[in-house]
């Protein structure tokens, strides 16, 4: 048996540059590779931007337009001098003039509003011709700057929602409304606190930047090592152990990077060539990692950038949202662990020797106060502190313990460096929550978002009159004091399927939007149409959340997995369904909590709130088995089935279903026991 260390560099397939495979498969990676003057110049600016950013959340926020201005006035100037007009050009020949050019009046038309921001409030409502001019110039530019950072989709969306605002008159009476000159629509979109400058830019100029710079600082620390090896101490030992590590060491990493891309590329590296190492087949391993580094978007404490818009536009402490993904996130890990414990078992697969892992308490010893910075953000939000303030505090923690460990230390040169990583991840997420300010400002201007949520439950709605409603009411019939009556199925099924039709939008406008946009347009346009129904605000949020993540690994667009598949060296469609298998216990999950809010703590009942998690915990238990096919032995393809009908029972509440779903857990264990033993006793 290899080394830890000679298992990392085993298959010469899996040695792929780091960078080049980023580029790949993340476009905010697609950034010029500059030298000279110029490189020190955006490093400058870089720098700048996490100062200013860090200052104001330490020792004050300007007012919410002016913070957002002078977020966006830095953010233009780095997507300019970074990101190419074209994928075409060479990404080490320098920044063009006209590059800079675009630049500059990115720059002076966000910090327009800054100088001038007394006039502007003096005159609100009655913009002058120079007011217009800077609106459109920043609209312009914004849109220019997001098509290069992130992809043609958001912008196309963004103009479509401009040209919707102008073309009202002229569309149907089902979309009609009574148009608005280019005045007006400058004018909210520019001026008005409902468009570009609205809630997505002012959560992406405050929370999300300082939990990105939190990252950033950590990573510099060697957290991710860190987390690594702790990993392989914990869980290399065990059964198919180096999947196990992907799992925990994804998830971890995951808390702290946001991005299912990146954190594939950070720790897939690492995990992938391991797992190939040990048996398990390529798709399977890249799968795997896709799964687990997607998961840490809503991985409590520290989730994706869309959970503190979540929290936002709710209105409630950020605590809350995490709090409320605690049962989801562990719902969603643990499929994942006890599939990969599944396969390994199939496939016959060990566990690293324990005297080639790192040992356990050594490890703590040396480098454990890494993870105090984590635990202080959580001290900070339970304590009642704000995001902001938890975040800037966590960074200063960081930094104090660094200096216990000669290894890692933040010196000045790394604190430069977290700073210009930190300033460079962020302005990605930046252009997405400006850019999709537009089309909720379009939402907000013309009524449209009430229409669509409208319309979704018009569509999704079934008579109680119907031949379905009957169906189900017979079907039903069975079950004494159930209370199905077509009424009751009509108003189910039209739940069911504006459910299923919110979650198609996420999925869809996932594949080609970042999550956080994503999460603001389908929880401005579908999320109120799950309001109509009576779905709790934090379950219709955390639905349309939890769906717009799940994109990353649902082919044809499931770029985690692929980006998984250019590190294993395996098919990029086999990974993307493996990936989606893996993870269906984050597409049953969001329905279950939808019908059952105390799984997102909402009205809480102790004793059946414990019997929810426990039910859904052995439903998730059932869905391996389903999705593996093995339990002590291969399951037939009937059992399988019945894994999953009795999945299903454990995962919705009610003590029928419940005792449905145990009574086949009892069954199929039964029998695969047996069958474990035949098969023992002929190997004998």
């Amino acid at each position: 048996m290899k080394t830890a260390g000679q298992i990392q560099e085993a298959d010469e397939e899996t040695k792929l540059n780091l960078e080049e495979l980023m580029r790949k498969y993340d476009t905010e990676s697609r950034f010029r590779i500059l030298a000279g003057w110029q490189a020190k110049l955006v490093a400058i600016i870089a720098v700048a931007m996490s100062c200013f950013h860090f200052y104001t959340s330490g020792f004050g926020l300007l007012l919410a337009q002016k913070q957002g201005a002078v977020h966006l006035a830095f953010t233009l100037a780095l997507v300019f001098l970074l990101y190419p007009a074209s994928s075409k050009q060479s990404k080490t020949s320098g920044i063009p003039f006209y590059d800079f050019i675009l630049g500059a009046i990115g720059v002076a038309s966000a910090m327009y509003l800054v100088v001038f921001f007394n006039d502007l409030v003096t005159r609100a409502g009655l913009p002058t011709q120079t007011d217009l001019v800077m609106g459109f110039l920043l609209i312009a530019t914004l849109l220019e700057a997001t098509r290069r950072i992130s992809n043609p989709v958001l912008p196309c969306l963004a103009i479509i929602a401009l040209l919707y605002c102008y073309f009202g008159r002229s569309m149907p009476d089902v979309l009609g409304h009574r148009g608005f000159n280019v005045a007006r629509i400058v004018n909210h979109m520019y001026l008005g606190t409902e468009g570009i400058f609205g809630t997505p830019l002012e959560v992406s100029s405050t929370f999300v930047f300082m939990f990105i710079l939190f990252g950033a600082v950590l990573e510099k620390t060697g957290l991710g090592k860190f987390i690594i090896d702790l990993s392989l101490a914990l869980a290399g030992w065990s059964t198919g152990g180096p999947a196990k590590v992907a799992v925990v060491s994804s998830g971890l990493m995951g808390t702290v990077s946001g991005s299912s891309v990146a954190n594939v590329c950070t720790t897939g590296m690492f995990t992938i060539p391991l797992m190939k190492s040990v048996g398990y087949e390529p798709y399977f391993a890249g799968a795997v990692e896709a799964v687990a580094s997607t998961g840490g978007q809503i991985m409590p404490p520290v989730m994706g950038a869309a959970a503190f818009i979540m929290a936002q536009i709710m209105g409630v402490p950020y605590i809350q949202v995490a709090i409320a993904a605690v049962v989801p996130a562990l719902l969603y890990y643990f499929a994942v662990m006890v599939q990969v414990h599944f396969e390994a078992c199939r496939l016959g697969l060990k566990g690293i020797p324990w005297k080639q892992l790192p040992p356990l308490m050594p490890l703590l010893k040396a480098k454990g106060f890494l993870l105090i910075p984590l635990i202080a953000i959580i001290y900070f939000l339970l304590a009642g502190y704000t995001p902001l303030k938890a975040a800037f505090n966590g960074i200063v923690v960081s930094f104090i313990l660094s200096w216990l460990n000669k290894e890692t230390r933040l010196t000045p040169a790394r604190i430069y460096d977290a700073f210009q990583s930190g300033a460079r991840s962020a302005i990605g997420v930046a252009c997405a929550c400006a850019t999709v300010g537009i089309v909720v400002g379009m939402g907000t201007l013309t009524g449209l978002a009430l229409k669509i949520a409208g319309a979704i439950v018009s569509m999704a709605a079934v008579s109680p009159d119907g031949a379905l409603a009957g169906a189900v009411t017979a079907l039903f019939s069975f079950a004494p004091g159930a209370g199905v009556t077509p009424d009751v199925a009509a108003v189910s099924l039209t739940k069911i399927f504006t459910l299923f039709f919110t979650m198609i939008a996420s999925l869809i406008l996932g594949m080609g939007l970042p999550t956080t946009a994503n999460f603001i347009v389908t929880s401005t346009m579908a999320a109120p149409a799950l309001f109509l129904l009576g779905v709790p605000p934090m379950a219709a949020y955390m639905f349309v959340f939890y769906f717009g993540i799940a994109a990353d690994l649902t082919p044809p667009v499931a770029l985690a997995a692929y980006a998984g598949a250019g590190i294993a060296g395996s098919d990029p469609m086999k990974t993307g369904v493996t990936s989606f298998k893996l993870a269906l216990a984050g597409f049953l999950v969001p329905y279950i909590y939808v019908y059952n809010p105390m799984l997102l703590f909402i009205d809480v009942e102790p004793f059946y709130m414990v019997q929810a998690i426990c039910t859904a915990l052995i439903g998730v238990f059932l869905l391996a088995m389903f999705t593996i096919g093995f339990f002590k032995a291969h399951l037939v393809w009937y059992l399988r089935i019945l894994a999953f009908f009795g999945a299903i029972g454990l995962l919705i509440p009610g003590t029928i279903s419940d005792l449905f779903g145990l009574v086949v857990l009892g069954v199929i264990y039964a029998v695969q026991t047996a069958k474990a033993r035949r098969l023992a006793a002929k190997a004998q």
